[in-house]
Order: structure tokens, then sequence, then C-alpha cells
């Protein structure tokens, strides 16, 4: 019995502490996610040629709803009218973007987001 409850409360601990805030640094190799003062060109374009230009940009939007990302005056009324940041997040009422694919990973998903609330400017 005392065995029994000796291992529970190790079991317990070992849990605990595999669990704490610091493990999911040192699962990422100590990358940080910084997400203040993002800059379209050269933080939100790269997520864009990755996750949409193959069906929002290069002028390809068959398929697409007419949407065309690409180039900064073509994203703006989209960035603005909250639908970029809709459609990423998969807020409910709007289309789950990529489609078909995966969410974009939390990073990305806020350097847009900080993007957007800060202007959306052409930076």
């Amino acid at each position: 019995m005392r065995k029994s409850i000796a291992l529970l409360v190790v079991l317990a601990l070992v849990i605990a502490y595999s669990c704490k805030k610091g493990s999911q640094d040192e699962l990422s190799g100590g990358a940080t996610c910084d997400t203040v003062g993002m800059k379209y060109a050269t933080d939100v374009v790269p997520i864009l040629q990755a996750n949409c230009y193959s069906c929002h940009g290069n002028g390809n939007t068959s398929g697409s709803g007419g949407i065309l990302l690409e180039g900064y005056a073509n994203i703006k009324p989209y960035a603005t009218n909250g639908q970029l940041v809709g459609n990423i997040t998969w807020a409910p009422g709007y289309v789950d973007m990529p489609y078909g694919g995966s969410k974009l990973p939390s990073c990305e998903i806020n350097t847009i987001v900080d993007w957007v609330k800060n202007g959306a400017l052409n930076n």
C-alpha cells in the first residue's frame, strides 16, 4: 500500500514538473514568437507567400472567390474590413483559411493580427 502511494506521489510530481511553463520553451529550442511591431514587407508577406498565394496570388484567383491577396493594394481592404483576420483565425461566420488545410501556427496568426491592429500599414 505504501509503495502504491509513493508511486502515485512520484508520478504526480513527474507530471507536474513536465507540464511547467518552461517546457514549451525547451521543446521549441528556446524560440520565441515576438509579434510586436510587425511590418508588411518583412513579416506579413512571407506568411502570405507560403500559405495564401498559391490560390490568392500571382494573378491566380480561380476557385478563390476572385480574392487576390498579392500586393498591398489587394490585401488592404481585407485587412481593414476584418475578413483577413476572421478567415485565418477560423472565426465563426468566416471561411477557414487556408482552405482545406491546417490552421496557421499561432505565431503567424498573431503576426498578421498585430500588423492589422497597428493600421495594416504598407511598411
